[in-house]
């Protein structure tokens, strides 16, 4: 069990801040960058949480949520440590079997969706886009785990499917090419 006494430590004044092996990186590191882009995107989901009404959708996100967290440790632990915290692929796994289900529901794309819609929907895409930049962050970082890697990828495709589904009621908003011409 984590136990937080002292939130501030004056450790990082300077710029750095630890891994969990206790190694000091600098604050602009691009491992440290991902772990602020998952950090941003597990507070978008949290923001998506409070317009959701459906509980199975609520379910998934709280799950996510903690997800985040693991991903967060995963991130922040170096690799050949043993016994850390990392992603497994059941986790992956699982976003798939939930965007295979919530998909099965939905109509068939027919163009890009317009982020927006109700139920949520614009928050779960902005979460999403949070995602995709972790994910492009994570891509440049070097020394990852490629489970983490695969979960920002297919997180980013569950919170889409799942913005639609959330949404399903009221319809996508469709991308009309060149309608304002």
């Amino acid at each position: 069990m984590v136990r937080l006494n002292k939130i501030y430590t004056r450790t990082g004044d300077a710029g750095e801040t630890g891994l969990v092996d206790g190694s000091r990186v600098s604050k602009a590191d691009p491992r440290l960058a991902v772990i602020g882009d998952v950090d941003e995107a597990n507070s978008a989901v949290g923001v998506a949480l409070l317009a959701i009404a459906d509980d199975e959708a609520k379910a998934m996100l709280g799950r996510i949520q903690n997800e985040l967290f693991d991903l967060g440790a995963d991130l922040a632990t170096p690799e050949g440590i043993e016994g850390a915290l990392r992603v497994e692929a059941g986790q992956v796994e699982r976003l798939e079997r939930e965007i295979d289900r919530m998909n099965a529901d939905l109509e068939p794309l027919r163009s890009f969706v317009l982020p927006g819609g109700a139920n949520g929907a614009a928050e779960l895409y902005l979460a999403r886009a949070v995602v995709r930049r972790a994910e492009r962050m994570a891509v440049a970082a070097p020394g990852l785990s490629p489970l983490a890697l695969a979960y920002l990828n297919r997180l980013s495709d569950h919170l889409f499917v799942l913005a639609r589904w959330a949404a399903r009621e009221h319809g996508d908003i469709l991308w009309r090419p060149g309608a304002t011409r």
